[in-house]
């Protein structure tokens, strides 16, 4: 599989389509951009990421079992039609890969669905690419210092994925118009809120 001809998304349109299953629609089958760059949330998180990639070359997680790590790597895999960004991907002291993503949000015991779909995506392509078992993944929130949050995945985890996966092509290849998502507080600020019916 070609990854130039081969239709991919990102984690970020996972995320999104989590968020609300319209944004799928309105990005990939209309075309209609969000304009996340304008974004305050997103700007600032753009800029903590630029920084913490500066700032952190040479850093190794030792607590963790960090032995190396790799900064903003670019992976793509047509077979799981996936591609994006990864903060950083470390290896670790039982031989073993992991993806560490930044967020710029507050710390919380409780994992969002959305973070850890996003890094059980990245711990597929991982897999994929690197032939190495991924275990487990890592977050630092970034916005109440450097708080560090360590998510293991289960099977049923990237099973999910892979339904979900299904999912989001399903909507892009057939062109239908999901459901919205049932919490509207949600629809308040979303770009798309004008045209969405």
């Amino acid at each position: 599989m070609d990854t130039e001809s081969t239709l991919m998304i990102t984690p970020s349109e996972v995320i999104e389509h989590l968020y609300c299953p319209r944004f799928t629609y309105f990005m990939n089958c209309l075309n209609i951009p969000q304009h996340e760059e304008l974004r305050y949330k997103v700007l600032k998180g753009r800029k903590i990421h630029e920084r913490k990639e500066r700032e952190n070359q040479d850093y190794l997680r030792k607590k963790i079992g960090c032995t190396s790590k790799a900064v903003s790597v670019y992976l793509a895999s047509p077979r799981i039609r996936v591609r994006g960004i990864v903060d950083e991907v470390l290896e670790l002291s039982d031989g073993t890969m992991a993806p560490l993503d930044y967020k710029y949000t507050e710390f919380s015991e409780y994992t969002y669905k959305t973070h850890k779909f996003q890094s059980v995506m990245y711990a597929m392509l991982i897999e994929e690419i690197y032939k190495k078992p991924v275990k487990k993944g890592f977050i630092c929130y970034v916005k109440d210092g450097a708080s560090l949050k360590e998510i293991s995945y289960e099977p049923s985890d990237f099973e999910d994925a892979k339904a979900l996966l299904s999912e989001i092509f399903d909507v892009i290849s057939k062109g239908y118009y999901p459901k919205k998502t049932k919490f509207s507080n949600r629809c308040i600020d979303c770009c798309y809120r004008n045209i969405c019916v």
